[in-house]
């Protein structure tokens, strides 16, 4: 055997005792000159992985010059930064202006209230209003002031009984289901217990005065126990001059704690001046007084003036174009465009806006019956069905009264200087007016009404202690050309006749 053999005899060999080295498939070698399932591993010479300092290492550097100086100023960077954050936070907290306290307010003075005098006429009865409460609920309004409704025959003293509703109005129960709907959708119930609500004297006479103090004071006590929340009585006077004035009033207003719902004690005076209704809400603790001040006032000075003399008196006064007589807004508001005008005007005065049924579309009642109320006015006719174009326009027209009745609702309820802002006056004349409504850092309004029949521009001068802008912003307004956010120069505001507008500006600081 010669030596070539050998040596290949002595591969054989090796590769039967190496089989990891056999190829894994075919015969040939794979590309680079390396057989099929070779691996070639490249082990590193010095694998060097660093484990960090050790304790002794680390206490050995942190001891050196360098490292202590460093750490000595970033502790006191630290600290300068953090008194420098704190100084600046007092500068600001000393500096910013502070908010005044809100006042206190109650469930009469956080919106509208909407009075329904002859429940048929409104609805059907006791049970239409029950019906009715979610449309009421639309208008923001805050409590519903019923009746009267107890039995009574016109003038006959000796036939009141203010425990038993009227049956043409309702009955006991249907009036608790009322109670319970209203609530919970946050709407408080007033009952109107207006004695001799038929005749032409409120209280009957003179002589029969304790007599129906005595029934009112334990009516108001068995409704107040059925869940009503205030009593309303017409004649206010009447009742406060009476010996048992305070009777009644421990009555209605005896459970008052902070954790209770204040009941409301609320009077109706008509053909008395502003000083006399000042002083009523001063000596009597009513809680609330409804004045005919807006609609024996026919001029604009007189008006600015009842306001000047109560505004101060704001959470304990109501306000109404027809209210203090059970009357719609529209008798003394003859046109569209009126209607909508003392709507804004009540709506921004100061005090609670107190409306009847039907104001809010501008019902028109005719004569001394009470008017129907309409319903369903957002029912537009069917295509193709003929139409009384007449009874279309006022529909359309109910529809819109409608809209900037609730935009202003809502306007009142989410601006704090419309809902309980300071009041100061800026122009009256015959037949305008124009004042401005404030709270502290929060945006202001300017009402300026013309229910004239001529044009005229209001001169807007600010009292002591009030500085306008030379501009303001359209809120709202009844005249088409003056439109949402147009600028109105505040040194001479041009009204149309029987137009309004509600101006806006921000606090500046």
């Amino acid at each position: 055997m010669n030596k070539d053999t050998e040596i290949d005899m002595k591969e054989v060999e090796l590769n039967e005792l190496d089989p990891e080295k056999q190829p894994m498939t075919g015969d040939g070698q794979a590309a680079g000159g390396e057989k099929n399932g070779s691996v070639k591993l490249k082990v590193p010479e010095d694998e060097v992985t660093f484990t960090g300092l050790s304790k002794e290492e680390l206490m050995k550097v942190a001891g050196t010059p360098g490292w202590v100086r460093t750490r000595w100023v970033l502790l006191v960077l630290f600290w300068l930064g953090w008194v420098g954050m704190l100084a600046g936070a007092i500068v600001i907290i000393v500096q910013a202006p502070r908010c005044k306290p809100i006042p206190e307010m109650k469930w009469w003075n956080e919106g509208p209230l909407y009075q329904i005098s002859d429940l048929e006429a409104f609805s059907e009865g006791m049970n239409g209003v029950e019906a009715k409460l979610d449309e009421i609920n639309k208008l923001k309004v805050k409590g519903l002031v019923l009746g009267p409704l107890h039995t009574v025959q016109k003038d006959q003293p000796s036939t009141l009984n203010f425990e038993e509703i009227n049956p043409t109005q309702g009955h006991e129960k249907e009036l608790v289901a009322v109670l319970e709907k209203a609530h919970k959708k946050g709407i408080s119930v007033v009952l109107d217990l207006t004695p001799n609500y038929l005749g032409a004297s409120s209280w009957f006479s003179p002589s029969d005065v304790g007599d129906v103090m005595e029934k009112l004071k334990a009516a108001a006590e068995h409704w107040l126990n059925l869940g009503v929340d205030g009593i309303k009585i017409s004649d206010l006077t009447v009742a406060t001059n009476s010996a048992d004035w305070s009777k009644l009033r421990a009555a209605v207003q005896g459970n008052r704690t902070e954790d209770t719902k204040s009941r409301a004690m609320m009077g109706v005076v008509k053909g008395i001046s502003a000083q006399e209704v000042s002083q009523l809400v001063n000596t009597t603790g009513v809680d609330l007084v409804l004045s005919d001040l807006l609609s024996s006032n026919k001029e604009g000075v007189g008006r600015i003036m009842a306001m000047d003399t109560l505004h101060s008196q704001q959470r304990s006064l109501g306000w109404g174009l027809g209210a203090a007589q059970l009357d719609q807004l529209s008798k003394q508001a003859g046109t569209p465009a009126l209607i909508r005008l003392y709507q804004l005007l009540l709506f921004t005065m100061p005090g609670t806006p107190v409306f009847t049924y039907g104001d809010e579309i501008g019902l028109q009642a005719v004569g001394a019956e009470s008017p129907k109320m309409v319903w369903d006015i957002e029912k537009a006719p069917a295509q193709g069905e003929a139409v009384n174009e007449t009874a279309e326009a006022q529909r359309e027209e109910q529809v819109a009264v409608r809209t900037w009745f609730k935009s202003l609702s809502e306007l009142r309820g989410k601006e704090r200087s419309l809902l309980h802002g300071d009041y100061y006056p800026l122009f009256s004349s015959t037949s305008s007016l124009s004042f401005v409504r404030v709270w502290d850092q929060s945006d202001r309004f300017i009402t300026a009404v013309n229910w004239g029949t001529a044009p005229e521009t209001l001169k807007l001068a600010p009292t002591e202690g009030l500085e306008l802008p030379e501009t303001a912003k359209v809120k709202l307004s009844t005249d088409e050309e003056l439109k949402a956010d147009a600028i109105v120069h505040l040194d001479k505001v041009t009204l149309k006749p029987g137009q309004a507008v509600l101006l806006q500006f921000p606090y500046t600081g």
